[in-house]
């Protein structure tokens, strides 16, 4: 599908990727651009249309759905991501649930109110953020990574689903970017309006998944190998 002349939600549009997602849609031509965004009064952004959404509360999701139902592209951005502190604490488990509420059941819930309102003509698409967490071995973002995970094996079912709709799903897998999320990381960052640019010509290409940066692509690179980065982080 093209962005030009498409009606683009983006959801966790308030900063970031998402606000990198909004603002290039719009660039790239979008008729429409929706940013859900948990405090819409504190958005501004030019040309962008702001909508109360939270992803952890479906009457919100459906109210979004509701609102924007002229939507041809949905972007599943928003997630929350922070360190563990031991994966063996007492408190993994309720971090846990939290991640998966955002991470995992937050793309199920946007997903299932907004796939029955795309066209089914190739002109409707889905775009789901995703993790390198999800090939690697990081111990303090385990709870992160499985909800990150979780999400991928959603996403290549949606595909196999809405591929009979001729619904394009692309997934889109990067490591650390220049975020307030990643902030306190010292390591080397791919830019929001990069990987964005990745994304979005993969799927005006038809591409149904984007390895936006070096460290990604050598992780993918192993999942065939004898000894793979996920069982020893030195195959990286």
């Amino acid at each position: 599908m093209q962005i030009k002349n498409s009606v683009v939600f983006v959801t966790g549009a308030s900063r970031g990727l998402g606000r990198a997602f909004a603002r290039e849609a719009l660039a790239r031509g979008a008729a429409k651009v929706y940013a859900g965004v948990r405090n819409p009064e504190g958005f501004d952004e030019p040309g962008i249309i702001p909508v109360k959404f939270d992803v952890t509360d479906p009457e919100s999701v459906a109210a979004a759905a509701k609102f924007a139902s002229d939507t041809t592209l949905l972007v599943n951005n928003a997630g929350i991501a922070e360190v563990t502190e031991s994966l063996f604490s007492v408190n993994t488990e309720e971090q846990s649930r939290r991640f998966f509420e955002t991470n995992y059941y937050g793309v199920m819930r946007t997903t299932s109110a907004f796939q029955a309102l795309l066209p089914n003509d190739g002109k409707g698409g889905i775009i789901n953020v995703l993790s390198d967490a999800t090939w690697s071995v990081i111990p303090f973002l385990a709870p992160y990574a499985a909800s990150k995970a979780a999400a991928w094996s959603y996403t290549n079912n949606a595909r196999a689903v809405l591929k009979e709709r001729d619904i394009q799903v692309v997934a889109l897998h990067v490591g650390l970017m220049d975020t307030d999320l990643t902030k306190a990381f010292d390591a080397p960052k791919s830019s929001p309006a990069d990987v964005v640019r990745q994304t979005f010509d993969a799927l005006e290409s038809g591409e149904s998944e984007v390895l936006a940066d070096a460290g990604t692509r050598a992780l993918k690179q192993t999942l065939s190998a004898k000894v793979p980065a996920y069982i020893d982080p030195a195959a990286r």
